[in-house]
């Protein structure tokens, strides 16, 4: 294992489990080796409701990934998610160390640990804490301190907490399908990694992840992240929407969706019209529905996750100003029409998202769905590529739930 370093991330959503493995070349660039999904059970919402049930869909993912790789997958980042994740901001403050008020590393380290000493909710943990900005004496608005002179030194950060029980069952299922967690990192954070360029989070910009039951957002200006938010709705309230509009099973609802769904209405001539019978064979022969109220249906839930993001974008003053717009990944990101809906609905410009110059002779892999875990496969390798200045490190450093259940799982062992 050691001549060929591969790093993969494993993303755990509600519907489906992603790994994507990469490997670095000798000339530094990076190559997708593996690329694998599965069916998920036992996840509801982001959260794990049946850990053997999702302990059996993480493996089965990960025998597919292992075989397309032809090497055992040893260790991984891991994606966390759920409507349980929160942010809140936070500051830290300490004297400079060194008599000539000469900035060092560890002066910035120390001050990051003083932000991370708020306190936290009952049963929550931290996550990540992400450095905004510094202050030294009175400049303010500071990138980078190490190097400056002054006597005190102040950040603020924005802190990611997770439910502790949440965390420590993730990491239990990890643990179990004998993977090691190389990170524990919030999804969202790790699909700007795939997904978003330098340039953009400078200007401004939005990245929104629609998965199967909830829908992520991240809000990026001057390269800080200004919100991070889960919306508690998904691709799954279409098709339960279609399922009930149309009186028929949601697995015929998911495919009228898929084969004919689109996020706007107005387009579609009334007289457009398909038979179930078509699609199921437990439909009626002549159950004929109309595109245009398949349309509408779902043009009225891509309107409330859209409004959802622009009260979020609002809540930060930052509807309509964010010049590099609004990003959409996920497997609900596909819906013919959705980037249209947005830019009316969002009044900013709107791409669909697409993973940025990743080296792959697997096609499946450039697909909004494939961002997630191939953003967490990108945040390892940065990890370990090189040490790289507190500033560029969100720091989730493996936080204490996940040593302790590893701890216990090494117990644990013969």
């Amino acid at each position: 294992m050691a001549h060929t370093e591969i790093i993969s991330g494993i993303d755990i959503g509600s519907s489906k489990v992603r790994v994507v493995s990469l490997q670095r070349l000798k000339n530094g660039l990076i190559q997708v080796v593996g690329a694998a999904e599965a069916d998920m059970e036992g996840v509801s919402k982001g959260t794990i409701k049946s850990i053997d049930e999702a302990v059996s869909s993480i493996s089965n993912c990960l025998e597919k990934s292992e075989r397309m790789i032809g090497l055992p997958i040893e260790s991984a980042v891991i994606g966390i998610s759920g409507s349980h994740i929160i942010s809140q901001p936070s500051k830290g403050v300490v004297a400079v160390a060194k008599a000539n008020g000469e900035i060092q590393e560890d002066d910035v380290s120390r001050v990051i640990e003083a932000a991370q000493a708020v306190a936290t909710p009952p049963n929550y943990e931290i996550l990540h804490i992400i450095p905004f900005d510094f202050n030294v004496d009175s400049q303010d608005k500071i990138k980078d301190p190490i190097g400056m002179t002054g006597v005190r030194l102040e950040v603020n950060a924005k802190i990611i907490l997770g439910l502790t029980s949440q965390i420590r069952n993730l990491t239990t299922c990890i643990y179990r399908t004998g993977v090691d967690i190389a990170d524990l990192v919030f999804s969202i954070l790790a699909n700007a990694e795939s997904t978003l360029t330098k340039k953009q989070k400078e200007l401004g910009v939005a990245l929104v992840n629609i998965g199967a039951a909830t829908t992520s957002l991240i809000v990026y200006e001057e390269g800080n992240i200004l919100q991070a938010k889960i919306l508690p709705i998904g691709a799954n309230h279409i098709t339960n929407d279609l399922a009930i509009g149309l009186r028929t099973h949601t697995a015929v609802a998911e495919m009228v969706k898929l084969e004919y769904g689109q996020a706007l209405a107005r387009d579609i001539s009334k007289r457009d019209e398909i038979d179930l019978a078509d699609l199921a064979e437990t439909e009626q022969k002549g159950t004929m529905i109309s595109l245009k109220y398949v349309a509408e249906i779902i043009q009225a839930r891509c309107e409330e996750i859209l409004d959802l993001v622009n009260a979020e974008l609002r809540s930060i003053n930052r509807d309509g100003l964010l010049p590099a717009g609004i990003v959409i990944t996920g497997g609900g990101a596909k819906l013919p029409q959705l980037i249209e809906l947005a830019k009316k609905k969002l009044g900013l410009p709107a791409f669909l998202g697409y993973p940025l110059e990743i080296n792959s002779a697997i096609d499946k892999v450039n697909d909004p769905e494939y961002t997630q875990a191939l953003g967490l496969a990108i945040w390892g390798m940065k990890q370990s590529g090189s040490k790289k200045s507190l500033r560029d490190n969100p720091f989730s450093s493996t936080n204490q739930t996940v040593r302790r259940v590893r701890d216990w799982f090494s117990s644990l062992l013969p």
